[in-house]
């Protein structure tokens, strides 16, 4: 189907009407989370906590897998002088300790384990507050949308619509008790 030049010169005109109408109305910022994240002294606790939690995870698993390896050493070099009933019993602590240590590894990193529900409450907590604090900002500049640099989806953006410090005063205002 063909239309008349005249009827694609309007359509044409109107889109472009209707876009620079749009644009005149949008006013955008952007933040840099990963920024935010390194300077803002509550996302550096509550990720040296996850960290310290999962120090603690991974030392219970070295020792439920020294446990296991211990097991093994034994079985091996004094399965051959054990009586058919202690060397059971030692194959029956081995298959113990074994699953006591993958139920542990599952529990804590399997998927939805311990250290991603962890994770997720600890920086569900920090993404809440600079959520909040990036309304605040938006809302004082006057901004209809605000991006975020680091998740890739801004390609360009004026280097003074960059409203990460604003932010990071907002949290750091929140911090102290105070608000701008």
């Amino acid at each position: 189907m063909r239309f008349p030049a005249r009827v694609l010169a309007f359509a044409c005109a109107l889109l472009t009407a209707a876009t620079a109408v749009f644009a005149a109305d949008l006013s955008v910022g952007y933040i840099d989370s990963s920024r935010i994240f390194m300077e803002y002294k509550d996302a550096q606790d509550a990720q040296q906590r996850f960290d310290r939690q999962v120090q603690g995870w991974r030392d219970e698993a070295t020792e439920k897998e020294k446990v296991v390896t211990q097991l093994r050493a034994e079985l091996r070099d004094q399965g051959p002088i054990l009586s058919a009933l202690k060397r059971q019993e030692k194959e029956t602590a081995l298959q113990r300790a074994v699953t006591e240590y993958e139920n542990f590894i599952q529990e804590i990193w399997g998927p939805n384990g311990r250290a991603s529900q962890e994770n997720e409450r600890a920086t569900g907590e920090v993404v809440q507050q600079i959520r909040a604090a990036v309304e605040k900002v938006a809302g004082q500049k006057g901004l209809t949308m605000v991006f975020d640099s680091t998740s890739g989806v801004l390609v360009y953006a004026d280097r003074t619509l960059d409203i990460t410090a604003d932010v990071l005063a907002e949290l750091a205002a929140r911090t102290a008790g105070t608000t701008r």
